[in-house]
């Protein structure tokens, strides 16, 4: 998968503009190789978990750990594209919560609706009530890093902070209920002996694979986060590729909400709060890198599969769930840490 400017006029970093095709194809090959690095872990912790408790390995218990990693992994997803980009999206957690928030609000809340003179809102309308949410909150992020330049990092931290904010207020800080069938399907519905949301995730991933690997949308992301104004020079529209980046990333935001919130078959006015550590530590782990320009998403996707299987091995074992965000720090620090010492380039 193309990881900087190799795939567009410019060559990798570190390259010579002159290197011979052998030195490309290793360069591919281990590019290649550096997506299947967490597979022995994977393995690894598989064979740790059944001995820690046979149960690890069983059917039910697998499709437990995918459930309940979908929709973070599709929240890891909407990260890593815009990661791949040399930006974060810190606000993709208030989204995960706000998005089926509003719809909800909208849906079963018959105060408001009466004091907008409808009886309620058509059950119909809260599945796009929430993409729409979604992608309001990407074009207002892009407003303001792309066309005003404003630091991407403090807007989208702004931006958490509002969007908490306003769900807690919409809500009164307590949990929507009676949510509408449209809202619950696909987090309760079971497709092929599976939950909904297992397929929908892997689906997701599937098209980001072949859409970052193997397109120039996907192409022009890696440009951009290698060197945006090299990007710019190749005839790269920079401006709109990244904005588009970040209402693609909301919109996926939403619908990880409307899965956990039909999961759940309730929207707490907390839904989300904190996932964002969870989704940096899968990305940082699966080899996306926060200077962007680098990772793929199969690599963001074992990332997940590790954390989620390491804390699965770790709820067996007996270990309290408040470890949880020790485990997501010391994750974060030791990938950084591995990423520094093999990559021999400071971070910055």
């Amino acid at each position: 998968m193309p990881e900087t400017l190799s795939t567009m006029t410019s060559p990798p970093a570190g390259a010579s503009p002159s290197a011979p095709p052998s030195t490309s194809a290793r360069s591919l090959v281990l590019t290649r190789l550096r997506d299947l690095a967490l597979v022995p872990a994977i393995i690894a912790v598989a064979v740790v978990g059944s001995l820690v408790n046979p149960v690890f390995l069983s059917t039910d218990n697998l499709l437990n750990v995918l459930q309940s990693m979908s929709e973070i992994a599709i929240l890891v997803l909407a990260q890593t594209i815009v990661l791949i980009t040399g930006k974060m999206d810190l606000s993709l957690e208030s989204t995960f919560g706000l998005a089926p928030g509003i719809a909800a609000w909208l849906v079963v809340d018959p105060a408001l609706t009466r004091g907008l003179g409808l009886d309620v809102l058509p059950d119909g309308l809260a599945v796009p009530v929430v993409l729409l949410v979604g992608a309001l909150v990407g074009a207002v992020n892009g407003l303001l890093i792309v066309r005003f330049g404003l630091n991407g990092f403090i807007v989208t931290l702004g931006m958490l902070i509002v969007l908490r904010g306003l769900l807690t207020g919409i809500s009164g800080g307590q949990t929507f209920f009676a949510l509408p069938a449209s809202m619950t399907y696909l987090g309760s519905a079971t497709w092929f002996g599976a939950p909904a949301s297992i397929w929908v995730s892997l689906l997701l991933f599937a098209v980001g694979i072949v859409v970052l690997g193997y397109t120039r949308v996907g192409r022009a992301l890696y440009a951009i986060g290698g060197n945006a104004d090299a990007a710019r020079a190749a005839g790269i529209r920079t401006d709109r590729v990244l904005w588009a980046a970040l209402v693609v990333a909301s919109v996926l935001a939403a619908l990880a909400g409307l899965l956990i919130s039909g999961r759940l078959a309730a929207v707490p006015a907390a839904q989300g709060d904190g996932a964002i550590f969870q989704v940096f530590a899968a990305a940082v782990i699966g080899g996306v890198s926060l200077n962007g320009g680098k990772g793929s998403v199969f690599g963001a996707f074992t990332g997940v599969l590790l954390l989620f299987m390491i804390i699965n091995v770790l709820t067996l074992a007996g270990v309290p769930a408040q470890w949880t965000n020790f485990l997501n720090g010391a994750v974060i620090l030791v990938a950084l840490t591995v990423s520094r010492i093999t990559g021999g380039k400071a971070q910055t």
